[in-house]
């Protein structure tokens, strides 16, 4: 294949940092591949692609050495105008990428700009591309976050360049709206033969979709490989704390010794696992995956509850539809459903921020129409999705403590203290929590929810945009919180997440709620999961085509039924 991009050397150091974030990097990349760029939060991922549409060095100045080439051009030389054409970006926060009031106008913006006289064409080819054809004249607003998307990618396609680059591409995304731009991706690439990278965390989709893998690990690249043979060095990844997909983790685990070739996808792992003594003998495996009982004390009771926004039209759109739910002590609840089912919207109606147009919510047994969000502080918290939302003061300490400052508890910096070790802060305390990594952040909101102890936390979207091992310590620090607050409801998209820590799941669907149950009624009813356009763990589906039983919703929980397995029908004897 024909080298595309090549990077020579090219090491980078941002103002007022000790440290260069890229070291001395080399790279090429060919024409018309599709490339994951892998690593852990602060590897210099976002940095290299900055790179290669010209943000580094013409927007983003620092101490810069090397050259890159895209195209034959060297980006040193050539103005990020010209690279554009070339090069399409779509930010991990691609809403502010959206400049027009409707969908056309926006994504005809680049070529207008440029003075094409066919920017109109240009822009409903681009909505065409990615699934968005009809939808001309809506206003950016009625769009579902999946929409804002893809229409941030149209932007991106309306200069026709040959290569797209997409950060985070699933992060904001529920299961089936990640699929869908994966597939269209895809389709970019194998259609139409554009270069397309990625910036991804989630190696289940980097599997299925890319050809292949970069992996950066504290600014230089480690290694760029094929990526089914990128994805089975399981111990090099789990060293740079990325975790491949679960089935591979799971082959590992149950395989060494004699397992060569690791399966990467699903399909490849059901003939990994499966054979002819599997198939004769599916007797269930007896193995207690419950969950603790609960005890049954309401905290929050809503009564056919409707919210409905009004629109820049002035009328009004109705996000929630005669909700009845009742949150009681012990529920670790999560709430799931794609994007627009209205699960934020439920969670503030919680908080009192905002107030039902019909119906009561009760929180505490008090109606949230009666009193303030301030007053209902004192017994829930609503930990944001945006961590930056939470922080106040200069510094974490301040910001942990500034709840039981302003409500003069007692000997407060005492309080301040063990919650700052619970949620590994100490070392940062002193920090300003605006300049600190994602995950940082995250700890530093759920530190800042924990210390107003309350007796409900809410959290949004807690897992978003972090990379596989800094979400499984955020699941670590949510799972103490079951000891400490009576009840969580996450609202997420991470079914791994849902699949290992809730004891209900509430299924919401264009602001109904259409499932109330456990793990095992939601994904094992596939019906349930369509409408609601979710996905099942990739373990569970493993476990599903194999006939374990009961189904098994972690690796760790496939492991231990596989084992049980293989003792019992002695499958590698």
């Amino acid at each position: 294949m024909t080298a595309q991009i090549q990077l020579e050397g090219v090491t980078f150091q941002y103002p007022g940092t000790e440290t260069a974030v890229l070291h001395d990097v080399s790279l090429t990349i060919e024409k018309g591949t599709f490339l994951a760029i892998m690593g852990s939060n602060g590897s210099g991922k976002s940095t290299l692609c900055k790179l290669l549409n010209g943000l580094i060095p013409h927007y983003y100045v620092g101490d810069f050495s090397g050259k890159v080439t895209v195209k034959g051009l060297d980006t040193r030389e050539s103005k990020v105008a010209e690279l554009s054409h070339n090069v399409g970006y779509v930010y991990q926060d691609f809403e502010n990428q959206l400049v027009s009031p409707r969908v056309l106008e926006d994504a005809s913006f680049a070529p207008l700009n440029f003075g094409y006289a066919d920017f109109q064409s240009r822009g409903k080819r681009a909505l065409d591309l990615v699934g968005l054809h009809g939808l001309d004249q809506e206003f950016i607003w009625q769009l579902s976050g999946g929409q804002k998307h893809l229409l941030a990618l149209a932007g991106a396609l309306s200069l026709d360049p040959d290569i797209l680059i997409i950060d985070e591409p699933v992060a904001q995304l529920d299961p089936q709206h990640a699929e869908e731009i994966y597939s269209i991706l895809r389709r970019l690439n194998e259609e139409f033969g554009k270069t397309i990278i990625v910036i991804e965390h989630h190696t289940e989709f980097i599997a299925e979709f890319c050809k292949e893998v970069i992996l950066m690990d504290q600014g230089q690249v480690i290694s760029k490989k094929p990526t089914k043979e990128a994805l089975q060095h399981v111990e090099e990844l789990i060293a740079s704390q990325i975790y491949p997909p679960q089935v591979t983790q799971a082959a590992f685990q149950v395989g060494k010794g004699y397992a060569i070739n690791l399966p990467v996808t699903l399909p490849e792992a059901c003939g990994f696992f499966s054979n002819d003594s599997l198939r004769e003998n599916r007797r269930e495996i007896d193995i207690d995956f419950g969950v603790q009982p609960v005890d049954r004390l309401p905290l929050i009771e809503m009564e056919q509850v409707a919210f409905s926004y009004k629109t820049i039209t002035r009328s009004k759109k109705r996000v929630l539809k005669e909700v009845d739910l009742t949150i009681n002590r012990g529920d670790h609840i999560a709430l799931v459903g794609n994007n627009g089912a209205g699960k934020s919207s439920l969670m503030r109606l919680i908080t009192g921020l905002v107030k039902p147009e019909t119906g009561k919510v009760i929180v505490d047994g008090i109606n949230t129409r009666d009193v303030s969000p301030e007053h209902l502080a004192d017994f829930i918290t609503y930990v944001y999705q945006n961590p930056e939302q939470m922080f106040i003061e200069d510094s974490v300490r301040k910001d942990v403590g500034f709840f039981l400052k302003a409500r003069k508890v007692t000997d407060y910096q005492k309080k301040v203290d063990q919650i700052l070790e619970q949620f590994d802060l100490t070392d940062l305390q002193d920090r300003d929590s605006r300049l600190m990594s994602g995950g940082q952040q995250r700890r530093a909101s759920l530190a800042i929810g924990v210390a107003m102890d309350p007796k409900v936390i809410l959290l949004d979207e807690p897992t978003a945009n972090l990379d596989i091992a800094t979400r499984k310590h955020i699941t670590k620090l949510i799972a103490q919180l079951k000891r400490q607050v009576g009840a969580v409801v996450i609202a997420t998209h991470d079914m791994q997440l849902v699949a290992e820590w809730a004891n209900r799941i509430i299924v919401l669907h264009e602001g109904e709620i259409i499932h109330d149950g456990d793990r095992k009624s939601v994904f094992g009813n596939t019906a349930l999961l369509e409408r609601a356009g979710l996905k099942a763990p990739q373990i569970f589906q493993l476990s599903q085509a194999l006939h374990i039983k009961p189904y098994t919703y972690s690796v760790a929980e496939f492991v231990a039924a596989w084992r049980e397995k293989v003792e019992t029908d002695g499958i590698y004897e």
